[in-house]
């Protein structure tokens, strides 16, 4: 049923005549079109390019906004933890007071004392709150530790803790208070030779 158009030969020649066209194009035509593909070819690379740092940089602010927000929510307790501290310091100075233990009423305040403390620790535990107390001979760590000022000692090496005038806090191992101590210094010698 298919009817054979006597125009339309399908033996092929039309196909035999398309590359006789391109090779008539004249030569400045093909390095004309052969300039404007090296040009597209060239805004395509600066193109894709652009996208890459684009898409990197959209990659890193959002990985800086999420750390950022992680540590928001890790810190957010660091202004209350800051100012909780001066309570537990209070709580521990009126436990150090030696009282006498005959009357109840001075035991129920030790007791209340003690549990008020154990309920500050295990506060400060669940926020990550940690203390630095550090000991007799302990190297001074200038990032945790304040000096409050430099004592001569045969006692402790040079630039170790001589005392701990005040405990200092972590927060996540961030400081929020430097433990305030007193640090060691080597002796001067006494007297001159003559």
């Amino acid at each position: 049923m298919s009817q054979k158009n006597p125009a339309t030969p399908e033996t092929g020649a039309e196909s035999a005549t398309a590359p006789a066209a391109e090779a008539a194009l004249p030569a400045p035509d093909l390095a004309a079109i052969e300039a404007e593909l090296d040009k597209v070819r060239a805004e395509a690379a600066e193109n894709l390019d652009r996208f890459l740092r684009a898409k990197a940089e959209t990659e890193n602010v959002r990985r800086r906004a999420d750390t950022e927000v992680a540590n928001a929510h890790k810190y957010a307790v660091e202004r209350f933890a800051a100012e909780i501290l001066a309570v537990k310091d209070s709580l521990e100075l009126a436990r150090a007071v030696e009282l006498p233990q005959d009357s109840p009423v001075v035991q129920k305040v030790v007791e209340g004392l003690d549990l008020t403390l154990k309920l500050l620790d295990s506060v400060f535990q669940k926020f990550a709150l940690t203390e630095v107390n550090p000991a007799k001979g302990e190297k001074f760590d200038p990032e945790k530790h304040q000096a409050m000022s430099v004592v001569e000692s045969t006692e402790v090496p040079d630039n170790h803790v001589l005392t701990t005038v005040q405990k200092g806090y972590l927060l996540h191992g961030r400081v929020v208070r430097p433990a305030m101590v007193m640090v060691a210094k080597a002796p001067a010698e006494a007297g001159g030779k003559s």
